[in-house]
């Protein structure tokens, strides 16, 4: 069955009036309002695009860890830059910015935990293909001294270069070495996909050298267009930054592996006491709190690092996944350099996360029997503290009974009394009445009805 759609104009305008606007600009007149952050969020995936610069190309990159710095400090910085008297702090909201000037870019980006910033420029006339040790030596207006006063503290620091050249150089691993100096190298083709050839060569060291910078070199094919230099840069830069971001928690979990161990030691004497019944429940108790209350403050300070490290070896996976790297030969990929070098760094960090939990689970287990027992022992206090209370109530209901058989016993003398007083009296007015009788006739008569009486009462107690 064909299916066909047919526009009704009807309504006033055709499809042909929707694309009369700007495509950058909502179109409120044809659709529901928008919602509040329907743009904000639209715009989010154009907020850092790539750069785009002409080859070959020096990118100065560096990263700095900006807890204590504000935008505002990162914003006076870019104005020491010259043609940026223009640039106002309204305009790094966005948290990236670029700016282009004479014959160099300065892209400004700002992350949660850090910033970068990435000066792109042509590549020196004598760091040219197969120079030896060139002096990669930063632009003059974005010198070492501009460099050194960015606010923060240097995570990394690298000199990427891109050349349009020396992809097919037989000689290339010579001549990357020459460029790269000391150090092993690791590398590998780029791009290389099945019936496809690679796209670039990736070579690198990962030393840190005597200027603080890492050296990063890719050799390119001379058609390559500007977009696909600026997404390899990227993520090469993206690389690096996220796998020493990554290692930041790896000083802290070794840090915290003789606390855990002391702990867990501690934990291990408690529940020994706690089997033996050697301390009472209330010492017991204290101890595990004061554990808990260690353990708590434990994760509280550290479960944020160890959360982002997971987060960004997540991020480093996805740049290796996406390079799409085959091995150069007698190299390491950057893919294989990681997994053996990185991987158990992570793996340590998430131990001692996975460790943490299980410590924390483990004390509130032990909480959890400790205050079983203390709940037990509660109760069969209360059943004695009840059976006492149930003998009470016994020894109090028999001690009523026998006071009321008493009340009966003392109304009926006092009103058997009273009745002797009148025959009495009567016997001294004249009349021939027995004052005895009358009260041994009345005794039986008071008693069944004070007997009765008390009964009356108990039934209305009852019943209220």
């Amino acid at each position: 069955m064909l299916l066909s759609m047919h526009i009704d104009t009807s309504f006033g305008f055709g499809l042909s009036d929707l694309w009369e606007k700007p495509m950058n600009e909502p179109l409120p007149m044809h659709l529901p309002v928008n919602d509040a952050q329907r743009l904000l969020l639209h715009h989010e995936i154009h907020t850092r695009p790539s750069a785009t610069f002409k080859l070959p190309a020096l990118v100065v990159y560096v990263a700095v860890l900006n807890s204590n710095v504000s935008t505002a400090e990162e914003f006076e910085h870019l104005q020491r830059l010259p043609q940026t008297q223009s640039l106002e702090l309204e305009q790094m909201k966005g948290n990236f910015l670029q700016l282009q000037c004479n014959d160099y870019k300065v892209i400004w980006e700002r992350h949660s935990e850090f910033t970068r910033y990435t000066i792109v420029q042509p590549l020196p006339a004598h760091a040219l293909w197969g120079s030896e040790l060139p002096e990669l030596g930063e632009h003059a207006a974005t010198g070492s001294e501009w460099l050194k006063r960015i606010p923060g503290k240097t995570i990394t620091a690298i000199h990427l270069g891109i050349l349009n050249e020396g992809v097919d150089d037989p000689d290339a691993f010579y001549k990357g070495k020459q460029w790269l100096g000391s150090g092993t190298l690791i590398g590998s083709k780029m791009g290389r996909t099945a019936g496809s050839e690679s796209h670039s060569q990736l070579m690198t060291n990962l030393q840190i050298g005597p200027n603080g910078f890492e050296r990063i070199l890719v050799l390119t094919a001379s058609e390559t267009s500007e977009n696909r230099a600026g997404r390899i840069a990227q993520r090469l830069l993206e690389l690096e930054t996220y796998r020493i971001m990554s290692l930041l928690s790896l000083p802290v979990a070794k840090q915290l592996a003789v606390k855990l161990r002391d702990t867990e030691v501690k934990l291990v004497e408690i529940t020994n006491r706690l089997e033996k019944q050697d301390d009472s429940d209330e010492v017991l108790m204290n101890d595990l709190a004061t554990l808990a209350a260690q353990v708590e403050s434990i994760t509280a300070e550290h479960s944020y690092r160890f959360s982002a490290t997971l987060a960004y070896d997540a991020i480093v996976r996805e740049r290796i996944s996406e390079m799409r790297e085959q091995p150069l030969s007698g190299m390491q990929t950057v893919g294989e350099f990681m997994q053996r070098r990185l991987a158990p760094a992570i793996a340590t960090v998430k131990a001692t996360s996975v460790r943490l939990s299980a410590l924390a689970e483990r004390i509130g287990r032990a909480s959890a029997l400790l205050r079983t027992r203390v709940e037990i022992a509660a109760e069969a206090h209360n059943r004695q503290l009840l059976e006492k209370l149930t003998r009470g109530q016994e020894l109090q209901l028999k001690l009523q009974a026998t006071v009321e058989g008493l009340s009966i016993a003392a109304i009926t003398y006092y009103v058997v009394s009273l009745a002797l007083f009148v025959g009495k009296a009567m016997k001294s007015y004249g009349l021939n009445i027995n004052p005895e009788l009358l009260a041994g006739f009345c005794t039986p008569v008071v008693l069944f009805f004070s007997w009765r009486t008390i009964q009356h009462i108990h039934l209305r107690l009852k019943e209220t």
